[in-house]
């Protein structure tokens, strides 16, 4: 009997939602919000706003585009955090009303495993991960590293212990005056650029873990003292200081990465999150692979970014376990807030 979970994705600024039919994606309808271009950055009271005007139409489309009616689904699934509380709200409320206008369960899911789990959806051609897998997840607001023994049974075994590098990239770019969001920015000035024109340090953080902040402080300062010499600085070097930044990223990702497949044995390592659509970053792992004999698994561009496919696909292999959620459940805004 065919299953068909619709997934609901309000953890930032985007309003998503998605069907699945099994493990195949019907439709997967995002709305993003322009509201928080002329900010240079995500407003979370405009955000949650936004969430409210956008759910119900986006619902409404993605219903449609999948082609069932809303009394075909066996399940509603929802991000329950981490990500921005007024955000998450909306789309928790709704999910609860919709599910119990629906009579059918609820299913919580966690954002950054939905991530990872995105690499489950049927696509035609693409092989799946097979048990255990390293995963590295990317993301604005989350660098992490994982040992995924099943759907969801993660063993973490690196994180960021202050800033992400998506999150560097978007603070990097906002230096240099480039449109938000910033990541998408310094990855296509930086394609034009040289990588080692300018040296960065990074600091070092014990075992798997990951730091950023020291980072972006010395690109800051490299900035401020080199406009106090020439105020054309920025414009002369923009595709060299983007390319170089994202070399450094890169390079520290890549380390902790190659370091943790060594050290666990693995073999089949995947990417995933909104920084895996970074095309130098995506290039090196696959470069790395050849060279280290790895199986390699990245996400299709649609499915880096926040999105609903994922959270469905997640609810879908929750449901066939009965791993079911509750009307009390409440959203978290933070990883270590997750009960």
């Amino acid at each position: 009997m065919q299953t068909y979970i619709l997934g609901i994705e309000t953890s930032c600024d985007d309003t998503s939602v998605a069907v699945v039919r099994d493990n195949v994606m019907l439709s997967n309808i995002i709305a993003g919000q322009e509201v928080h271009r002329t900010f240079g950055g995500v407003v979370p009271e405009l955000a949650s706003r936004a969430h409210q005007q956008n759910i119900i139409p986006v619902v409404e489309a993605a219903l449609k585009k999948a082609g069932i009616d809303k009394k075909q689904l066996n399940a509603i699934a929802y991000t329950n955090g981490p990500g921005l509380l007024g955000s998450l709200l909306v789309g928790v409320s709704f999910a609860k009303a919709f599910a119990l206008g629906l009579g059918v369960p609820l299913i919580e899911v966690d954002h950054l495993q939905a991530h990872v789990l995105c690499h489950f959806l049927h696509r035609e051609g693409k092989h799946q991960p097979e048990f255990p897998f390293l995963c590295l997840t990317v993301s604005g607001g989350h660098t992490r590293l994982d040992i995924v023994n099943d759907y969801f049974s993660f063993d973490t075994i690196g994180n960021t212990i202050d800033d992400a590098a998506g999150e560097t990239f978007d603070k990097v770019a906002k230096i240099l005056g480039l449109p938000y969001p910033g990541g998408p920015a310094v990855d296509k000035c930086a394609a034009s650029g040289n990588a080692d024109a300018f040296k960065f340090p990074v600091p070092k953080a014990e075992g798997y873990n990951l730091s950023f902040s020291g980072l972006k402080t010395s690109f800051l300062y490299l900035i401020r003292d080199a406009l106090k010499k020439d105020t054309t600085f920025i414009e002369t070097h923009l595709n060299d200081l983007c390319a170089s930044v994202q070399k450094t990223i890169i390079d520290a990702l890549m380390h902790k990465l190659i370091k943790a497949a060594s050290g666990s044995g693995i073999q089949r390592i995947a990417l995933s999150g909104g920084v895996s659509a970074n095309s130098a970053l995506r290039q090196r792992l696959l470069n790395e692979g050849e060279k280290r004999k790895w199986q390699v698994f990245i996400p299709d561009l649609q499915f880096t970014t926040d999105n609903a496919a994922m959270v469905a696909i997640a609810g879908y292999f929750k449901y066939k376990q009965n791993m079911l959620g509750t009307h009390k459940a409440l959203p978290y805004a933070r990883q270590s807030q997750k009960k």
